[in-house]
């Protein structure tokens, strides 16, 4: 249900069970609803990660903030030069163009409600994701898609620092 002047004019309600799940336990992602549902408004997801996750690499969105909001458990949050700890009840928001990654602590997980606002219809990236997790796509089809799902890849001293890249081994996923 789209609106012409970029406003929902209905509400939008996605069940929980009705929603589309990618992945599996602990590392999952529910679909709640895309910008075609909110008349552009917003986009809006749901990820799990098992302690020691990394999620996505470090990107940045031109044309939208993140919202983070913490369900259960932690994450670190690469923001710019600085990598924060959100914990249970924190709310997190990320402006347009600055640099950003998370992934799990060792030791506990994290159940994270993520908001992209304006949206843009993302689901599909998400659909690309867990085909690349499962090995039927490969991360090269990820990066063809930056400027489509406003996702642009960087490298982040500051995040290789602080994860430990190249030292000790961590679950990996593409981009949540």
């Amino acid at each position: 249900m789209s609106s012409t002047d970029g406003r929902a004019t209905e509400p939008v309600l996605t069940r929980a069970g009705e929603a589309e799940h990618l992945g599996g336990s602990p590392n999952g992602t529910w679909l709640l609803a895309d910008a075609g549902d909110t008349g552009g408004v917003m986009n809006a997801v749901r990820t799990t990660l098992g302690p020691g996750t990394d999620g996505p690499p470090p990107h940045f969105h031109k044309r939208a903030p993140e919202l983070f909001f913490m369900l259960d458990g932690a994450l670190r949050v690469l923001t710019g030069e600085r990598v924060v700890t959100i914990e249970k009840g924190d709310f997190l928001l990320v402006p347009p163009l600055m640099t950003h990654a998370w992934g799990t602590p060792d030791g506990v997980g994290a159940d994270v409600l993520i908001i992209k606002a304006p949206g843009d219809d993302r689901f599909d990236y998400f659909r690309l994701a867990d085909r690349v997790r499962r090995g039927e796509a490969g991360p090269g089809e990820i990066l063809q898609t930056q400027e489509r799902f406003d996702n642009h890849f960087v490298d982040s001293p500051v995040w290789r620092q602080a994860t430990g890249a190249g030292g000790q081994a961590r679950a990996r996923l593409v981009d949540l």
